[in-house]
């Protein structure tokens, strides 16, 4: 791999770096923080990441490395914008496709307008309940743990903010959707309300977050692509220290 990529430069891990991934779908946050985190040993650096993404969503992921973990929160509490799909006319017990269908409805009578008049509601500060299939915590526990094994949990009112929410494409059952949101917002869960805002229901099919703070997808490493620069640099390192 050519070291003149200009998104490439020395990296001083242990003094602390912020790395911008591009998350992978299916994989969790924390498979990304893993891979990097294994990229660098020997070296014994702390890896984290600003903002969980769910496995079945993409985009764009915040890594710390060394000191600058200190600082995640900052990173954490930043706004957030996503880009993504829904379908109108069906829900499921996780909000997304990582369970099946369990309820449909007839969308044969919905109007464009409707649809996007349905937005309005949930444009500023709102408030939300959780996904049970989430990676909320309720006595030590999370929600998804307990949604697998079919108990129920109480679900916790949170309150979100959320300055833009727009539909940017209907094609039934199919709607693209752009947010600009807070931390804590799940999209899930808006997008759950959203269908039942037009009486009907509604799933996330697809989801990527395309900006974290001032920090966009766009100049986000691939996952592979960053850690096949590390081990390059690594066995670079080895072969001067050889000579």
């Amino acid at each position: 791999m050519s070291t003149e990529n200009p998104k490439f430069k020395d990296f001083n891990f242990a003094e602390g770096e912020l790395l911008l991934i591009n998350k992978p779908y299916k994989w969790t946050s924390f498979d990304v923080v893993g891979k990097i985190r294994n990229s660098l040993k020997p070296l014994k650096l702390k890896v984290g990441h600003a903002g969980t993404l769910d496995p079945l969503a993409t985009g764009l992921l915040i890594i710390c490395t060394g000191k600058l973990t200190k600082q995640i929160d900052t990173f954490q509490a930043e706004e957030k914008e996503y880009t993504g799909t829904m379908i109108l006319g069906a829900t499921t017990p996780s909000f997304d496709m990582e369970t099946e269908v369990d309820e449909t409805f007839d969308i044969s009578q919905i109007s464009n307008e409707e649809i996007y008049a349905a937005c309005s509601p949930f444009i500023g500060d709102i408030e939300q309940y959780p996904p049970a299939h989430s990676a909320v915590k309720v006595n030590g526990e999370r929600l998804y743990v307990k949604a697998r094994l079919g108990e129920e949990v109480e679900l916790r009112k949170r309150f979100v903010s959320v300055p833009e929410f727009e539909i940017t494409r209907i094609e039934l059952p199919e709607i693209d959707f752009r947010v600009v949101c807070s931390k804590g917002t799940y999209i899930r869960s808006l997008i759950s309300d959203f269908g039942k805002q037009l009486n009907n229901g509604a799933y996330l099919s697809k989801l990527t977050r395309t900006r974290s703070g001032n920090f966009l997808l766009k100049d986000a490493f691939e996952v592979l692509e960053l850690v096949n620069y590390i081990r390059s640099k690594k066995e670079e390192a080895k072969t001067q220290a050889e000579v």
